[in-house]
């Protein structure tokens, strides 16, 4: 079934191609979409309002009554965008808790996320980018992505990917213009790999274990999903993993948040299931071993990719670390993560400067 589904989508893949040589040509397919039928290939639905995930005006992602939102600890970055998160279940369905790993979502489960951006450029109102699926099925998760419409009335299905032009303002009050990158669904493979299988990367019991404000009070976002019926055979909350928010140094250790950091941004590649394996570089939480992680380790391929540097990471010296040369790049044949990125991720790359730097410490 899985094999069948990649035939299909390489086979668009390759239809497509023949008509999209350029960024221009994208872009100009993004605008005619506003106006054409989408054409779905019989992957999925094609507008995202047909699911019915969300009741009234749909940019305001208000969730009907079994879609259920949910935070993480430490997000992946993703060009500074911004995220909302939902559980679609179906009806009288629950989640079964797993200690360490994904959570069991029953079949017919969708995970939902948006990507949007708080301040745009000449908008007084948040613009939702795109929104990505990821749909349970018997033996298998399916990766959809929606890109929605300038006028944020709707988001069509694009199966091949894209990147759209987005000028948002930062944190700082700096504005900012990128080309905004859409995976198509190989790159979605790629990310979420564990054993050539599909498998979704956030929601663990890890991530999920945080406090999050519901009806105006704070609570505890597991216990509250427990309660809700979403969630079931949770065990006490003192036996629970909690994964470190990555840009909170008042509760966790400088190591506790890069590793964390680390985990969520380069963990779902580098691991022994992993699309990186063969790397030998493993960033999950649960890698014990410092060569792993890649202190002293020499990467599998050097060259202009490891900045002629000798070692993953070297302690104490993150300018002699190649895994902070590839953080701190925008270059595509160097930059790491290589996919989800355009810009410089400047808080997550000092972050892992200091940790390295205190190492020896």
């Amino acid at each position: 079934m899985r094999t069948d589904y990649f035939i299909i989508f390489f086979s668009i893949i390759f239809i497509v191609s023949c008509g999209k040589n350029t960024d221009n040509s994208i872009e100009k397919n993004i605008s005619e979409s506003e106006l054409v039928e989408v054409e779905t290939y019989g992957l999925g639905k094609a507008w995202l309002s047909e699911y019915g995930f969300y009741e009234g005006d749909l940019k305001q992602l208000k969730p009907v009554e079994n879609v259920h939102p949910y935070e993480i600890n430490s997000p992946l970055f993703s060009d500074y965008a911004s995220k909302k998160r939902f559980i679609y279940l179906p009806e009288g369905k629950s989640v079964s808790y797993v200690n360490n790993g994904v959570l069991d979502f029953p079949v017919g489960t969708i995970l939902i996320k948006n990507f949007y951006y708080e301040k745009i450029k000449g908008s007084s109102t948040p613009k939702v980018i795109e929104t990505r699926l990821l749909i349970r099925y018997e033996n298998e998760w399916k990766p959809l992505t929606y890109i929605w419409k300038e006028d944020q009335s709707d988001a069509f299905l694009e199966i091949v990917g894209s990147r759209k032009p987005v000028q948002f303002i930062s944190e700082d009050g700096s504005l900012l213009d990128i080309k905004y990158s859409i995976p198509d669904l190989n790159q979605c493979q790629n990310c979420h790999n564990k054993n050539e299988v599909l498998t979704p990367i956030g929601p663990t019991a890890g991530q999920l274990n945080k406090y999050v404000i519901n009806d105006g009070k704070k609570v505890n976002q597991l216990a509250l999903l427990a309660r809700k019926g979403v969630v079931s055979g949770m065990p006490g909350m003192d036996n629970i993993p909690r994964v470190a928010q990555w840009d909170n140094p008042g509760h966790y250790s400088i190591d506790q948040r890069a590793r964390a950091y680390l985990d969520m941004n380069c963990g779902h590649c580098h691991n022994p299931q992993g699309s990186a394996k063969t790397s030998g570089l493993y960033l999950t939480l649960d890698e014990l071993d410092d060569h792993k992680i890649g202190i002293n380790k020499k990467p599998v391929a050097a060259g202009k990719a490891s900045g002629n540097l000798l070692y993953d990471i070297v302690k104490g010296k993150p300018e002699e670390s190649i895994i902070v040369f590839r953080m701190d790049s925008e270059k595509p044949e160097i930059m790491m993560p290589e996919l989800g990125r355009s810009l410089i991720h400047k808080e997550g790359v000092e972050l892992i400067r200091e940790w390295i730097k205190k190492m020896d410490e």
